[in-house]
């Protein structure tokens, strides 16, 4: 299934894993002009590389994907609605002239992109609450805006509810991979859709963010998707 929004891929199942990508897309719509380089939209500001690949990848019975399918550039869903990030009008350095928007301009996205998108979520995860939400971001090696390294390969995020945290970071770690406790930043401090979608609703949840270096070609993906999908049957196994 897909739409303007969201593509949804496998079939959600009660007591399943469901991976949810804010930022698996860079797809901008003919009728936005962000007014940028394309280029720009091949790297991290646009999209979280290799998460769609390896969602795509990790979907099977029992396992389903709900994916974004407009650049974070556009609209990006891991934030509140009312921030200005929401719809950056500049995002690591670079200027974004498209996103200089009126407040009814700004109110068309949200009501074209934003609303729906977590309001379906919101109605899946009612219809068929799963055992687990992975949760699942990328990131950069280095930011142009900060000169602090970012040596973790991957990262664990988490606000209140960490109980499927203190379950995959040692598991991680034994594995023999270094790990990013609340790493590259903080869930306390961005966590938007798990606390829209997962807290409130006691409803555990790993938020993932794999370094984009690791996962920016296909066997990389391919070997991430083996290592979520096992991380994630652990934690379920062991909630």
């Amino acid at each position: 299934m897909e739409s303007d929004f969201h593509r949804l891929l496998g079939t959600p199942q009660a007591g399943g894993i469901l991976i949810v990508s804010d930022h698996a897309s860079n797809r901008v719509p003919e009728d936005i002009d962000l007014g940028i380089d394309p280029a720009l939209l091949q790297l991290h500001i646009a999209i979280d590389i290799g998460v769609g690949a390896i969602a795509e990848q990790m979907v099977s019975p029992g396992t389903a994907a709900w994916l974004g399918n407009v650049s974070r550039l556009v609209c990006d869903y891991n934030r509140k609605h009312d921030v200005p990030g929401m719809m950056p009008e500049i995002s690591d350095g670079h200027v974004i002239p498209g996103n200089v928007l009126t407040p009814h301009q700004r109110h068309a996205r949200v009501t074209r992109f934003f609303e729906p998108y977590h309001s379906g979520l919101a109605t899946l995860l009612h219809e068929t609450p799963p055992a687990l939400i992975l949760s699942l971001h990328s990131f950069t090696p280095g930011l142009a805006t900060c000169d602090k390294p970012r040596p973790w390969q991957i990262g664990i995020l988490y606000n209140e509810d960490e109980r499927a945290a203190r379950i995959a970071i040692p598991w991680l770690e034994a594995q023999g991979f270094v790990v990013g406790d609340q790493e590259p930043y903080s869930g306390k401090l961005l966590n938007a859709s798990m606390n829209r979608h997962a807290e409130p609703n006691g409803l555990p949840y790993l938020s993932i963010e794999i370094r984009q270096d690791l996962i920016a070609d296909a066997a990389g993906q391919a070997e991430w998707a083996r290592v979520m999908s096992a991380l994630s049957a652990e934690v379920v196994n062991r909630l």
